[in-house]
């Protein structure tokens, strides 16, 4: 079954499209077809809570095109999962976030976890979303103190430090897996695994991978007739309770490109 999965970059630059696509691509299925794509006018930095907030209509607004051009499924690579709610408001596809997608699978790889993110300023943001998707068994959140500009300068010294951190996760948190709460920590890791052979056995979850693999997996029950998203309460979408107010916010606020003719929204 031939499936197109959409990787959105959602920072505002293409400087980490080289290190997603080289270490996740490969690990797509045989039908699926995986374009890794940024993010243009909005925030490179999305660290703090304006310029994040900016790129989530960022985020809505190329979702909605990515539906329009045929994807079957999108994921929105950044464990904040920044946009991901909103989109699936707007759009029948399936819209993925790495963090939930690694929170809904590590169950199958053991019973308690941490999370290993980048720094400081992400780990609160990071412990809220583990509450929202219903982390019982998630032991905390530890960071590596790096942020994702000076990653791709030494990946394998995040390699390195992530696998540490990893570590002193399982000993001291008594975690029996880990999950990588940064979407550039896991391209990091991935490229050393590839590179090295190294770090490959130990349970820690590769955000990419299973946002990926989510996506495939929620693409092909879409092409089969098997998925539907639920409009009946929290994806209600506005365009149900009041189709004008809704042209009227898409025409206002630009929420689609011009060029593409407007947006597809079936209520």
């Amino acid at each position: 079954m031939d499936r197109r999965i959409a990787f959105i970059n959602p920072f505002g630059t293409d400087l980490y499209d080289e290190i997603i696509a080289e270490t996740l691509v490969p690990q797509a299925d045989a039908g699926t077809a995986v374009d890794v794509i940024h993010l243009e006018g909005v925030p490179a930095n999305i660290d703090y809570l304006y310029p994040k907030h900016l790129m989530e209509v960022g985020v809505a607004r190329r979702v909605m095109d990515l539906e329009r051009e045929g994807y079957h499924a999108v994921v929105v690579g950044c464990c904040y999962d920044p946009g991901v709610r909103m989109s699936r408001e707007l759009v029948d596809i399936p819209v993925v976030g790495p963090l939930e997608a690694a929170m809904n699978m590590v169950s199958y790889f053991g019973h308690s976890y941490t999370v290993v993110t980048d720094h400081g300023k992400a780990r609160p943001y990071l412990e809220d979303l583990v509450r929202l998707h219903g982390g019982v068994n998630c032991r905390g959140v530890r960071t590596i103190d790096w942020f994702v500009t000076d990653m791709v300068e030494d990946t394998s010294a995040v390699a390195r430090d992530t696998v540490a951190e990893c570590l002193r996760a399982m000993d001291e948190d008594r975690a029996e897996a880990v999950i990588l709460g940064c979407t550039i920590i896991g391209g990091c890791l991935e490229r050393e695994i590839r590179m090295t052979g190294q770090y490959g056995d130990l349970p820690i979850l590769n955000p990419n991978l299973m946002a990926l693999k989510t996506a495939e997996t929620l693409a092909d029950l879409q092409l089969a007739g098997k998925y539907s998203i639920s409009r009946r309460g929290y994806y209600q979408r506005q365009s149900q309770h009041d189709p004008a107010d809704f042209e009227e916010v898409v025409r206002r606020y630009r929420l689609v490109d011009r060029a593409s003719g407007g947006v597809s929204d079936p209520a």
